[in-house]
């Protein structure tokens, strides 16, 4: 998502490049504090609007920050806005300072895991067409039919991913698309996150994946997997001078064996990069990337995969 400086009709503009260039999604994260501006559902409804076919996903909402029932109603609604282009993107929150600034209680994980597990349990439930009836230990619904029914059917995808084995398995028994990470603690990524994206890791974490999809009798071919690079350069594109980075880069490039083999490093020529996506997709099965903030870096490599 650009970001939302000067003018709102240069922010709509910026969307609408974004689509002009091949991209397939337009994402935006979910913050309270760091610096982020924007609240996600609104800037999703406002792209809808100004777009025709690019994609729509929250990467990711912080449940503990809604409750499911508004929140499908809002993805019910945007879905039908947008003719059926809204993924959705839940996570169990971790940016403790999101939770000291807001006054939420930030709970172990294993209690917002198990809070996101029950919440994907009632947004999935009132997309069906029966009255939803749920009794859990954090939500209880009676008797609650979701409205309005959503263009894509039974519903929009659901993307849900993180770095812990407990995460991703969940991700892996219910998710239509699982983002596989780091797992993060505290207030920024840091040298533990860094290794955690080394590409051994990123391997066993996919196969954590892969084994609770499987355990749950889902279809053989798995989940769509989606990864993210945060530590961009192209070194041949019109942008080369500068780096797409983010809050991981100082943590990824201080890291030599995550500079070597970590997926979620990028660097090199646009055939460079091409080549090392097309590898990740057949080494990890990686199928959905996120490049980064820098859209003038990475499009001749959007132009180059289109079709692959």
């Amino acid at each position: 998502m650009p970001r939302l400086e000067g003018s709102v009709s240069t922010w709509r503009d910026s969307i609408r490049r974004i689509e002009d260039l091949g991209f397939s999604t337009l994402s935006i994260s979910d913050h309270l504090t760091a610096g982020w501006v924007m609240d996600p559902l609104t800037a999703l409804t406002a792209a809808a609007e100004v777009t025709s076919h690019i994609r729509l996903l929250t990467l990711v909402l912080g449940n503990d920050f809604r409750h499911p029932v508004p929140l499908h109603k809002a993805f019910a609604t945007l879905d039908v806005l947008s003719g059926g282009r809204v993924e959705i993107g839940l996570g169990a929150g971790w940016m403790e300072s999101d939770y000291q600034a807001a006054g939420y209680p930030f709970d172990p994980a294993s209690v917002r895991l198990a809070r996101l597990e029950e919440a994907v349990t009632v947004i999935d439930g009132l997309f069906r067409p029966e009255p939803l009836e749920f009794n859990g230990s954090h939500y209880q619904i009676s008797a609650l039919v979701g409205l309005p029914a959503p263009v894509q059917q039974p519903r929009p995808p659901m993307m849900l991913g993180g770095g812990g084995r407990r995460a991703l398995e969940l991700a892996g028994r219910v998710a239509d698309i699982v983002g596989v990470h780091a797992r993060l603690r505290g207030a920024r990524p840091d040298a533990d996150a860094a290794a955690d994206l080394r590409a051994d890791r990123i391997a066993e974490k996919v196969e954590w994946v892969r084994g609770a999809w499987q355990a749950a009798g889902r279809p053989c071919d798995g989940p769509e997997l989606q990864h993210s690079a945060y530590l961009v350069h192209v070194t041949d594109s019109p942008r080369a001078a500068s780096r797409s980075v983010s809050s991981f880069a100082d943590s990824l490039a201080a890291d030599e064996a995550a500079m070597a083999d970590s997926p979620a490093v990028l660097v090199g020529s646009i055939e460079g990069c091409v080549e090392r996506l097309l590898e990740r997709r057949e080494r990890f099965g990686f199928s959905y990337f996120s490049l980064g903030g820098d859209v003038d870096m990475v499009a001749p490599i959007v132009a180059r995969l289109a079709g692959t």
